[in-house]
């Protein structure tokens, strides 16, 4: 029997197998944004932790109906979906700000998915607005803004009353340092789940050192349903709305290479509307992740690699992936030991992952012509103003509050910057992306 991608399905049994490496693979960054935004805002553990029941549980959902596909949702391919680091930036700005806090994020989130459904069959003359040196700058910005988080981490986390302590750099760094040797020395499947290990080795030393508490694990059920709108009713901000929209236009580019990309090694070409129809899978998956009291959601651009790794082309593994994350995610207690992970562990992980982000968009901008002088002055000056909510994060202090989250997010100050100066310096181009451009850039970035 075959599937989409003209593979023979694995068996049962094989399908089970294969799901749970998928589900290992994508783990670590499946937990990642609740962890990093709960550490952020400064959030009570039992909510870190049914933030990570909910944002595993909407995962597993999205990553279904991605790769099966429910009607004009779902471009049917192997794929992942999992919470975009690019929407991290925006995401603490708006739930710092306590007037909107984490039910502002919920509501950005949600109109942002509503937005992306809609525009997803016209979204490839958007794409004129987003070429590599827009995106590139954008994805750099989103690496640079999250490291003084990794840093802050590192040296004990926010608010930490034994700040700087010498136990937890040294127990960072051995969390980075074990990492690298993962990525150096492991191939195949280590070599795929080195930050999921690497937090695991640094989780076990803090917890022999007496550096782990969950007091909250006696009192956490075995079992717990994610329910909508856990918080309460979601808060709809103008400013933050926008900011999560244009995270949502982002990951559709970053969606439209992984795409190209992934047909390509499944050998089913991907047509304009298969596009479309990943990217209203896309915008759905955003829309509940703020239903369900979680995050804008994208396809996974790792996927494209551990496709090619494993050899693995049926999207009935995905598919089976995204029920065992939907299982996960109604064991509160499993979520309350994840949420118990000490915050100078994540800043080792944090380190790579925030540096890896980074990376991907140096990587992307590499193809950018740096001999028209313009290119050159997008990223400098975008860079330049997205990165000063950063180093001072009192500039705009004076200003309205209303506009504090677009003025204290680097991502958004950042591409609003190099979506402007690219139109100043070099007009609208053509009216999309070349193909062949966004394939290659997700084969040699796995962007997020």
């Amino acid at each position: 029997m075959q599937h989409a991608a003209g593979k023979l399905r694995p068996g049962a049994t094989s399908l089970l197998v294969l799901g749970c490496q998928h589900v290992l693979v994508m783990y670590a960054g499946a937990v990642a944004i609740p962890l990093v935004l709960g550490a952020a805002l400064q959030l009570p553990k039992e909510q870190v932790a049914f933030l990570i029941n909910a944002d595993l549980f909407a995962c597993g959902l999205a990553t279904i109906i991605q790769a099966i596909g429910v009607g004009p949702f779902g471009i049917r391919l192997p794929v992942m979906m999992g919470v975009t680091f690019t929407a991290m930036g925006p995401m603490i700005a708006i739930g710092s700000d306590p007037a909107l806090g984490l039910l502002g994020v919920f509501g950005s989130t949600i109109a942002a998915g509503i937005v992306g459904i809609l525009v997803a069959p016209g979204v490839g003359k958007l794409l004129r607005f987003f070429p590599p040196v827009v995106t590139g700058t954008e994805i750099m910005a989103v690496g640079l803004s999250l490291m003084s988080v990794a840093a802050t981490w590192s040296a004990g986390g926010f608010g930490s009353p034994d700040f700087g302590n010498p136990l937890y750099l040294t127990i960072a760094a051995l969390v980075l340092v074990s990492i690298v040797m993962m990525l150096r020395y492991a191939t195949g499947f280590v070599n795929n789940i080195a930050v999921l290990l690497g937090l695991l080795l640094g989780f076990g030393v803090s917890a022999a050192l007496g550096l782990v508490t969950m007091n909250e694990l006696e009192a956490a059920p075995w079992f717990g349903v994610v329910v909508p709108f856990r918080f309460g009713m979601p808060t709809f901000n103008v400013w933050a709305v926008a900011a999560m929209c244009i995270v949502m236009f982002v990951t559709f580019i970053e969606s439209t290479g992984m795409f190209l990309a992934l047909g390509e090694i499944v050998e089913k070409p991907v047509s304009e509307k298969d596009l479309v129809r990943g990217f209203r899978a896309d915008g759905l998956g955003t829309l509940l992740g703020g239903v369900f009291n979680t995050f804008p959601y994208t396809s996974y651009a790792q996927n494209v690699g551990l496709v090619g790794v494993t050899g693995v082309k049926s999207r009935w593994v995905c598919a089976v992936a995204g029920v065992l994350l939907m299982v996960l995610g109604l064991f509160p207690k499993v979520a309350v030991v994840v949420a118990s992970i000490p915050p100078f562990v994540l800043g080792g992980a944090g380190i790579v992952m925030f540096g890896v982000v980074t990376a991907s968009g140096i990587k992307v901008l590499s193809r950018v012509d740096f001999k028209l002088v313009g290119n050159l002055y997008v990223v400098a000056i975008s860079l330049g103003l997205g990165m000063v909510p950063v180093v001072t994060p009192k500039f705009f202090s004076r200003l309205p509050h209303d506009l504090a989250p677009i003025l204290e997010s680097p991502v958004l100050l950042t591409a609003i910057s190099a979506i402007i100066l690219n139109v100043f310096f070099n007009g609208t181009g053509s009216s999309s992306v070349a193909a062949g451009e966004l394939a290659a850039a997700a084969k040699e970035a796995e962007l997020i």
